[in-house]
């Protein structure tokens, strides 16, 4: 694992990031919101962590993943009641408010496609690297 920066990575991580916005902002549904917004943004988390950071992708998706399980778990315990911060909305959208089991295979299946895609890319470049995404 080395440090640097990467601006393929940060512009798919702001890509990213807009998409998640606009998803919360305007999509008030029973699909799209709950699960592809869970599914991107581990995605989201995998890309932000590359642009700054040169790693395999396994090991990366992987603690992305846990990150994930993590939170979802502190929302189990409803973590953001127990601190007082029910009232706050940065505190409800960071943290969460809200166990799924759901949430946890939309999380699962954001990993799984990330790892996927490197394999896809690796197996189609004729180095068998794949520039932005190692594995």
């Amino acid at each position: 694992m080395k440090f640097r920066f990467n601006p393929w990575y940060i512009g798919l991580t702001i890509l990213l990031f807009l998409i998640e916005v606009l998803i919360a902002r305007y999509v008030h549904d029973a699909f799209i919101r709950p699960y592809a917004g869970d599914f991107l943004v581990v995605i989201l988390m995998y890309c932000f962590i590359c642009s700054f950071v040169q790693a395999p992708v396994v090991p990366v998706a992987l603690a992305v993943l846990a990150f994930s399980y993590l939170v979802e778990t502190l929302q189990y315990f409803n973590l953001v009641k127990r601190l007082g911060l029910e009232h706050s909305r940065i505190a409800n959208i960071v943290i969460g408010n809200h166990f799924s089991w759901a949430d946890i295979l939309a999380y699962t299946l954001g990993a799984g496609f990330i790892m996927l895609a490197a394999q896809l890319l690796r197996k189609r470049s004729p180095s068998g690297a794949t520039g932005a995404l190692s594995v």
